[in-house]
């Protein structure tokens, strides 16, 4: 009988996990209640009071339909993400089909710099855009009436935010794209070709919906980034209202707590549909036959010439917009005095007072890739690997993949209405640096969720079962085996973590205190206050740290990669 409950004891205990794994999945979605829904509650609970704080039921909806300058937002809104949604996969399609389907030279260079604006602030597309085309820009000005052509194409509205959102959602939609057009069977093309489709039908019959997921996916991805942006809105954006800057007037402009929470909201639904969208179309896809041939690239000299012009210019807009705010930081007066000067890096008499935000950010960015990378990873453990109640995996896995959702000036104003109750036992970190790297940890905790989810699938699952049956705690199979086996993923994440951070303004806008000025909150009030160059100078620093930051990535998984491959070596 013994011998019969032990194996019945044993059976349960690996169906449902230990009591250890049960607790820590429990402590997990109590975690990411404390950071994602108990937050949310307070931001619906708050778009149903008036500035008195009594509940009004759904007269704040009603009054923003009703308001034709709040409604006018948006409606600007759809339009300039719509808009930029097009243009960015358009671009982003072209440019991905020349790094894979043609034999221009210099690849690895087009795809290191289409990267380059995902290391820099939303602002800085706009300080970039300001420098060039803006009253005094060298494009609209020709140079200082040195060259002919005086090129004036009204930046300031909804032309400025959507050349600003095109730069800063092209990167996304390129590597989407990238990673579609790099799967396809090449034995779809010789089968086309051998039924006489020509060229041009071959690309609609079979490229098209080879990639139409991809197409779709980049789509909507490019679309929430864009409607839910802060930075290059409120910088070019001039007196073109989107739901971002509104919810910043409705804030802190006119303290009107109510209405910011209704605007967060109606700012919510879309990303929410989006996303959806996004998840439905990503199940659809399938994986590609293991029969499958890889594409075989013909030559073609007139294609690659033409793709090449294209990498070119596109490659030659990003580096001309990050370049000029580079010189802008370094030239004495613009534009009447372009002598070399460092002046603009002295922040001590500008909005920021000094470069104690540059400091603080870094704090904050070292904070949230340390500890989230430490909690999304044990959270994607504890989801993939355990065998705690399929319910609470299910739950645990609801709450980790919905701040993909929500926009990060949202969730920052969401922390402002939980945190800021007094009756909260969480009160004392609100006005801390701790709140800060809380909001960043879940803004940013999906995509670093994922990863790790990616990461721990590949491995095999014997690794568990074996020491389960050696009768070896789990916690030391994570730290001995599955951390090292998995390390390369951990880095990325680290490194997404720390860079996401650097850049975001909009999940950190409302919660930083007087003496906790972040870096790129600094860029806004720099330029809100006309010091657009020291704005420059700081966003300067910020790409100069991401890119530091990367390369210290690739340095280190480069030592990994050879370590790994030596020992395989070795092994055979």
């Amino acid at each position: 009988m013994r011998p019969a409950k032990w194996h019945t004891a044993l059976t349960l205990k690996r169906r449902n996990g230990s009591l250890f794994e049960r607790l820590a999945m429990l402590l997990l979605l109590a975690g990411l209640s404390v950071m994602i829904l108990l937050p949310l509650f307070s931001l619906f609970s708050k778009a149903v009071t008036n500035k008195q704080g009594e509940y009004n039921g759904l007269d704040n909806f009603i009054d923003y339909f009703s308001t034709p300058a709040l409604l006018n937002s948006l409606q600007h809104t759809v339009y300039v993400s719509l808009l930029t949604a097009v243009l960015s996969v358009f671009l982003g399609f072209l440019f991905a089909y020349a790094l894979t389907r043609t034999n221009i030279p210099g690849k690895m260079f087009f795809k290191t710099v289409s990267l380059l604006m995902l290391f820099a602030p939303t602002m800085m597309v706009g300080i970039g855009l300001t420098y060039l085309f803006g009253n005094q820009g060298l494009i609209t000005t020709g140079f200082f009436d040195a060259l002919p052509l005086h090129w004036d194409i009204g930046l300031y509205g909804p032309t400025g935010i959507v050349i600003a959102e095109v730069l800063y959602t092209f990167p996304q939609a390129c590597l989407i794209l990238v990673v579609s057009l790099s799967f396809s069977d090449f034995n779809l093309y010789e089968a086309a070709k051998t039924m006489g489709a020509g060229k041009g039908r071959i690309f609609l019959t079979v490229t098209i919906p080879s990639v139409k997921y991809g197409l779709i996916s980049s789509f909507f991805v490019c679309f929430t980034l864009a409607f839910t942006d802060f930075g290059a809105p409120q910088v070019v954006g001039g007196g073109y209202n989107v739901l971002a800057t509104e919810i910043y007037k409705q804030v802190i402009g006119q303290q009107n707590m109510g209405m910011g929470a209704t605007v967060g909201i109606i700012l919510t639904l879309p990303a929410i549909l989006a996303f959806i969208v996004d998840r439905f179309v990503t199940s659809r896809q399938h994986a590609v036959s293991a029969r499958a041939v890889p594409y075989r690239i013909t030559a073609n000299r007139k294609r690659d010439g033409v793709f090449l012009s294209l990498c070119l210019i596109m490659a030659g807009m990003i580096l001309l917009l990050i370049g000029t705010v580079f010189a802008a930081s370094v030239i004495k007066i613009w534009p009447y005095n372009l002598a070399f000067s460092l002046k603009h890096y002295d922040f001590s008499k500008v909005a920021g007072g000094s470069l104690q935000p540059f400091w603080t950010s870094l704090r904050m960015s070292a904070w949230t890739a340390l500890i989230g990378t430490v909690v999304t990873f044990v959270g994607a453990y504890l989801i993939e690997k355990t065998k705690t109640f399929p319910v609470l995996r299910q739950a645990g896995y609801f709450l980790s993949i919905l701040p993909l959702a929500l926009p990060g000036i949202v969730l920052g104003l969401s922390y402002i209405f939980f945190f800021n109750k007094e009756s909260n036992p969480m009160h004392g970190i609100y006005g801390t640096i701790w709140i800060l790297v809380l909001a960043n940890i879940a803004h940013f905790y999906s995509v670093a969720f994922v990863t790790a989810t990616s990461a721990l699938k590949k491995l095999d699952r014997e690794i568990e079962t074996a020491s389960d049956s050696l009768g070896v705690p789990r916690y030391k199979t994570l730290l001995r085996v599955t951390i090292p086996l998995c390390l390369p993923a951990v880095l990325e994440m680290a490194m997404y973590f720390f860079i996401n951070s650097m850049v975001t303004v909009s999940a950190v806008m409302f919660l930083y205190a007087a003496d906790l000025k972040l870096a790129s909150v600094s860029i806004v009030n720099m330029e809100d206050a006309g010091d657009i160059a020291p704005a420059a100078a700081m966003s300067a620093l910020i790409v100069l740290t991401n890119i530091g930051i990367r390369l210290l990535y690739e340095a280190i998984t480069h030592q990994i990669k050879k370590r790994t491959h030596a020992w395989q070596t070795r092994e055979h």
